[in-house]
């Protein structure tokens, strides 16, 4: 494929669908993800789409908000080996919060299969995914619905959930720093995410690699408030991913990466709660979720050297 046609179809891929990985466009284009990358930059310059992060969006992306439709085909491996491994977090019986989004709507497809769980959604496509889950109770908050992602919204919703308390809160959002911690591009989004935070002890944010450095609008979740990320692992040059995943892991933010060997696709899955794969990094916090991130007594706190030398170990398995 020529240089001009292969920028074409990269511009209409970016153009219907308002933000697209580089390791995505790589795939439809058939090239490798260096090229794709030499290609987004020569169309950045003609001020037809911009650079973000490991992928591309329109002009103006930093506010837009793309729909379902078109984020449900972003990055649809890295999502599904992120709600494999979000999945083996819940426990039999536990109370948990899921807020809406594609890659919380995979996770509720797993969590089909728990027994004795409860779920409070704002999300209409999480409730669908779990309406035929004999063995699931579905809780969902009142509010006005937003068409755009099928989700719950305003001050109905964020009254209804006055008073709940539950172990976890599963939750992704449009970007991840370790300065601002989880954002979004929608206000009334993010005021229901946020008080969904205040009902858990314990936050796990989903964000694949192409929302790592990221930064939109409305924060939802500060870091400090974030008590593991589950994500996939950046592709090597993504220089910018890695050191958002070392800043996150520097501030006690607890990682586990998707895809490790171990979790690929047709291993025999282990046993529930040791698919994990994490750095933990306990840290003096503040916030809800601060005693369930502390280190048992006696146990050795580790520097920031071994903290640095834990993640680049883990990018590398």
């Amino acid at each position: 494929m020529f240089a001009a046609e292969r920028r074409q179809l990269i511009l209409e891929m970016v153009r219907a669908n308002g933000a697209v990985s580089l390791r995505e466009l790589a795939r439809v284009v058939q090239t490798s993800e260096v090229t794709v990358r030499r290609d987004v930059r020569a169309l950045e310059a003609e001020g037809l789409l911009d650079r973000r992060h490991g992928g591309a969006v329109l002009p103006g992306g930093f506010t837009r908000e793309s729909g379902f439709p078109q984020k449900s085909h972003l990055a649809t491996a890295e999502k599904t080996a992120i709600a494999d491994l979000a999945a083996s977090l819940v426990e039999e019986g536990e109370a948990i919060v899921v807020g809406a989004g594609t890659t919380t709507q995979e996770l509720a497809r797993r969590l089909a299969r728990v027994p004795g769980l409860t779920v409070v959604t704002n999300s209409l496509l999480v409730a669908q995914a779990l309406a035929h889950a004999n063995r699931v109770e579905v809780v969902m908050t009142g509010g006005t619905l937003r068409g755009s992602n099928y989700a719950l919204v305003g001050s109905g919703a964020e009254q209804s959930l006055h008073g709940l308390r539950v172990s976890k809160a599963f939750l992704s959002g449009s970007g991840l720093t370790a300065e601002r911690g989880l954002s979004t591009s929608n206000m009334l989004s993010a005021s229901v995410d946020r008080a969904l935070v205040q009902a858990a002890a314990e936050v796990v944010v989903l964000a694949d690699h192409t929302k790592l450095g990221a930064d939109t609008m409305f924060q939802t979740v500060p870091t400090e408030l974030v008590t593991r990320l589950v994500t996939d692992d950046p592709p090597p040059h993504d220089d910018r991913a890695g050191a958002e995943l070392q800043a996150l892991a520097d501030q006690g933010v607890q990682i586990a990466v998707a895809g490790s060997p171990g979790n690929q696709a047709g291993d025999q899955p282990p046993a529930r709660g040791d698919r994990r794969r994490d750095v933990s990094l306990p840290s003096p916090r503040r916030g809800p979720a601060a005693a369930l991130r502390s280190t048992p007594l006696g146990a050795e706190q580790p520097t920031g050297a071994e903290r640095s030398a834990r993640v680049a170990d883990l990018r590398r398995r």
